[in-house]
């Protein structure tokens, strides 16, 4: 009975020793934690410093150059191609003759025309004649009836002869219209007959020649192409699409630069000239068709070729320029929770949220210091400074910035880097 009773005490005893022992190594570690966490690794913040200067804000976008009017030259007639007297390249004046049909239908029905109208002619001056002769010949029987007393000729006779009159009254003025009618083909005859020769509606240079001689076209439903004309190339526009995301910054009188394939070394100028309210929609994408009005005194410049061009929708003068990166920066937080200076009871018991006083005395959180629009970090002696700003305009690498606090030259931090 004594033996059962010492083994039941020592091992209370066991017990005991090693939860204090556990104990021990808690608190040992705690304090090991709290150590380790009061020293908290060095930062080192990477500065850019504020300069003073323009910022320009651009649109991109891309798009085809075009001749500003671009005519197609068809043929209102169907024959055959004789000849053809312009190719490519070639400089036209406007009226120039540039290709000729077969006129040979055409001038024989221009021959029939006149000879109908010379019928008509001739059957308008019969009735005439016609109408003189009833004319007089119910003028005389007028005359007749008056000095006879209505005896002679008779009633019914004098009616026939006025009858006769009116009737050919009315083969005059359908005489008189067979010549109009007559005349009207003749004049669509001719007009056809000098269809043939197709004429350059515009001065400027031909891009393309689409019929050879002998060639037969048929303009039975549309007008086929013979020729492209471009008026003076000296002047072209450049049709490009804008982004929806971007067309409410675009504006007519806006100034652009753009580039082509075929001189990425030059930037050639162009202004805005319309922006057009109808939407394009392609693979998803809304853009609107904008033009730029272009000058091309060297030629360099082709319809067709494909330029990027970037539109300048502000310019910002003398104004304080920071790195988009400050605008994005924020301090990291003290590895300790900002704690560092607390003793091991504080760091074993919660205390109410620390509120950050101002230099000026007033209490304000951290939260409240970044409720403001924008804001960049200042470095003063080694720790980052917060100077709210007002954002102006940004070019994605760069933001124009207004505040009283901040001045040029002063180092804005962009980046910060913990040391192992």
């Amino acid at each position: 009975m004594m033996a059962q009773v010492e083994t039941a005490s020592g091992r209370r005893r066991r017990i005991s020793w090693i939860s204090g022992t556990i104990i021990l190594f808690v608190i040992g570690g705690v304090i090991a934690s709290w150590a380790v966490g009061g020293k908290e690794a060095p930062i080192r913040f990477d500065t850019r410093p504020v300069h003073r200067g323009n910022l320009v804000v651009t649109v991109s976008a891309t798009g085809n150059l075009e001749a500003i009017n671009q005519v197609e030259v068809g043929s209102e007639l169907s024959g055959t191609i004789t000849r053809m007297t312009a190719d490519y390249n070639d400089t036209v004046n406007r009226g120039e003759p540039l290709a000729y049909l077969d006129d040979a239908k055409y001038s024989a029905a221009v021959m029939k025309s006149k000879a109908e109208v010379a019928a008509a002619r001739a059957d308008h001056q019969e009735a005439v004649a016609t109408r003189k002769a009833d004319e007089k010949k119910v003028l005389r029987y007028r005359m007749t009836r008056e000095l006879t007393n209505g005896k002679l000729p008779s009633l019914e006779d004098l009616e026939q002869a006025e009858a006769d009159l009116e009737r050919s009254t009315a083969v005059v003025v359908s005489a008189a219209a067979a010549i109009d009618s007559a005349r009207a083909n003749l004049r669509s005859g001719e007009a056809d007959l000098k269809r043939t020769i197709i004429y350059a509606p515009i001065s400027g240079i031909v891009l393309s020649r689409d019929v050879e001689p002998g060639q037969t076209v048929a303009a039975s439903l549309e007008a086929p192409v013979l020729y492209v004309l471009a008026e003076d190339l000296h002047h072209m526009e450049l049709q490009v699409d804008v982004d929806e995301a971007d067309v409410g910054q675009v504006r007519e009188g806006q100034s652009a630069t753009f580039t082509v394939d075929a001189y990425p070394d030059h930037s050639f100028a162009a202004q805005i000239t319309q922006v057009r309210y109808g939407s394009e929609t392609t693979d998803g994408v809304v853009t609107y068709k904008t033009v730029l009005r272009v000058e091309n005194p060297d030629l360099l410049l082709r319809p067709g070729m494909t330029a990027t061009a970037d539109i300048v929708v502000q310019k910002v003068e003398d104004t304080l320029l920071v790195p988009n990166a400050a605008l994005r920066f924020s301090p990291p937080a003290p590895a300790d929770g900002g704690r560092r200076n607390q003793s091991l009871l504080d760091s074993l018991l919660p205390r109410p949220p620390h509120r950050r006083v101002s230099k000026n005395g007033s209490a304000r959180t951290v939260k409240d210091a970044e409720g403001a629009q924008a804001k960049v970090w200042v470095l003063k002696k080694g720790q980052p400074v917060l100077v709210p700003v007002e954002k102006v305009a940004t070019d994605l690498a760069l933001t124009a910035v207004r505040s009283p606090q901040l001045q040029e030259g002063a180092e804005v931090v962009v980046n910060a880097i913990t040391a192992n």
